[in-house]
């Protein structure tokens, strides 16, 4: 008998070749639609659907391939003499080859004014039955659902006649990543338009970025993903204009200054160390902010990532270039900087569009046997119930200072706090086991910085411990949330020192 291959696809990158080739060994085609009318027009003999079935696609196309005389041409053992016995008495022909992909759902969704009507129509039904039916049955099916396997299956049937069961099996497992990816895809979009907030199942799917070369330590393997329509403001968007591959810890690294440097609307400049921000400058120019950044810790910004929110200049790389950097990051690089910085070999050169896609997303935590979710910390002073609860108000200068400790704080690691001018970070405690602790650090870092200067804290003040230590190394403003039951002791505290304190009603835990 005639083996038959069933060829219908959307993305018809080499596919009149691949299907010219497989006729050429001896194979009937059998196709559908716009494939047929490709491959006819190609030269390539090719067989309808409606030919085999005996029947007419249907519903403006939704029913063509789900028929017996498909899928049971698909199903059949081939070695199963029963099988065999009932594929005969219904005249159904097995199938050898299957070369499916699926009706570009991804690509419709990810255009800004899609309708409803017209994601729908694009959520392929015969397709991924067809693909499934194929991989299931990968004992006698060949299934093929990425143009990228039309070489290595043309070898294997011009080398033996038949492709191996390992190369049958490793291209079902494929087709099962790509109808579960197909189908999380559309899970998600039905669930946002259903308006369902925390769906008794959560799918997800990502696509393999890069293979690192280890994870957090060289004993661990690892490999980045990105989340196909993601937010366009992410390190899995960047464009990478020099340097080696990045590491894991530099993609963690990256993301944390992404998320500091996007709070910032004038020019700023954010140096990450470890997860957590060593240096943060604002200033009227990108220069200016960098210097800032650069002076709040000039010993730990030292192999670190610096992520930029205006374009890289020549004098501003001359700068960079001083010192061991990991990573520079911006929304471009004029080509006199690139020269500069890439006299260095292991620094990389990351841009990304810093204009657009600045979307919150849910945040996914792995814990052993379960994964958390969560909404991304947006909230800002904006979207606070701002209050002054002490005697004093807080000056223009002050004000200004609090505002740039506060958009720090919510990426330092809790318990944080974090000293500021109206300038630029003077000091971060990060990750303490108590909030006095994480102050000593912040305040012993800023030194003499700290008198006048402003403090932020992620969370409230348990006692008046924290405001004692501000006000003895010269704080004059405190931002924090408020709420505890001793939020009193501390303003007195604040008045006592004639500290001005602002409490916001927001908390920005970060563990």
């Amino acid at each position: 008998m005639t083996k038959r291959a069933l060829i219908s696809v959307s993305d018809k990158s080499g596919v009149a070749e691949f299907a010219r080739e497989i006729a050429a060994l001896g194979y009937e085609i059998v196709s559908t639609g716009g494939t047929k009318k490709m491959l006819s027009e190609a030269g390539v003999p090719v067989k309808g659907v409606t030919d085999v079935t005996g029947f007419p696609e249907i519903l403006e196309g939704r029913v063509k391939t789900l028929n017996p005389y498909i899928h049971g041409g698909l199903l059949a053992k081939h070695g199963e003499a029963d099988h065999q016995k009932q594929l005969e008495e219904h005249n159904i022909h097995p199938i050898d080859i299957v070369c499916v992909n699926l009706y570009p759902f991804q690509q419709t969704i990810s255009k800004p004014d899609v309708t409803t009507e017209a994601a729908i129509e694009n959520i392929d039904i015969g397709g991924p039955a067809m693909l499934r039916a194929s991989a299931k049955n990968h004992e006698y099916v060949t299934v093929i659902v990425d143009s990228s396997d039309y070489d290595e299956v043309l070898a294997e049937l011009k080398g033996a006649g038949q492709t191996t069961l390992e190369t049958r099996r490793k291209l079902a497992a494929k087709v099962f990543r790509h109808t579960a990816a197909y189908d999380a895809m559309i899970a998600g979009f039905m669930t946002d338009l259903a308006g369902v907030e925390n769906p008794e199942k959560l799918t997800v799917t990502y696509e393999l970025k890069q293979s690192l070369r280890y994870g957090e330590n060289p004993h661990q393997q690892a490999a980045f993903y990105a989340q196909p329509l993601g937010s366009s403001f992410s390190v899995a968007r960047a464009e990478q204009l020099h340097g080696k591959e990045l590491s894991y810890n530099n993609i963690r690294d990256t993301d944390a200054a992404l998320q500091i440097v996007k709070e910032f609307n004038e020019p700023a400049a954010v140096a990450v160390k470890h997860m957590n921000p060593c240096g943060v400058g604002a200033g009227l120019t990108i220069e200016e902010a960098y210097s800032r950044a650069y002076e709040a810790d000039p010993t730990s910004i030292f192999g670190g990532i610096v992520a930029l929110n205006r374009p890289v200049s020549k004098e501003l790389a001359e700068k960079l270039h001083e010192i061991f950097l990991e990573i520079v990051i911006a929304p471009s690089f004029d080509q006199e900087a690139i020269d500069i910085l890439s006299k260095k070999k292991n620094i990389r050169l990351l841009t990304l569009d810093f204009a657009n896609g600045k979307k919150g997303e849910k945040v996914l935590t792995s814990v052993e046997g379960g994964l958390l979710s969560q909404d991304l910390d947006e909230l800002s002073l904006a979207d606070a119930d701002v209050k002054v609860v002490t005697k004093r108000e807080p000056t223009e200068e002050e004000w200004t200072a609090l505002k740039l400790g506060w958009k720090v704080v919510k990426h330092v690691k809790s318990n944080a706090i974090v000293v500021t001018d109206d300038k630029m970070t003077l000091g971060v405690g990060a990750g303490q086991m108590n909030r006095v602790g994480a102050a000593k650090i912040a305040l012993e870092q800023a030194g003499e910085k700290a008198k006048g200067a402003a403090l932020a804290s992620d969370a409230f003040f348990p006692m008046d411990d924290t405001v004692e230590a501000a006000a003895k190394a010269g704080i004059t403003a405190i931002i924090q949330p408020g709420g505890s039951i001793k939020d009193e002791d501390s303003i007195k505290k604040a008045d006592e020192y004639g500290i001005a304190m602002v409490l916001t009603g927001i908390r920005h835990f970060k563990h």
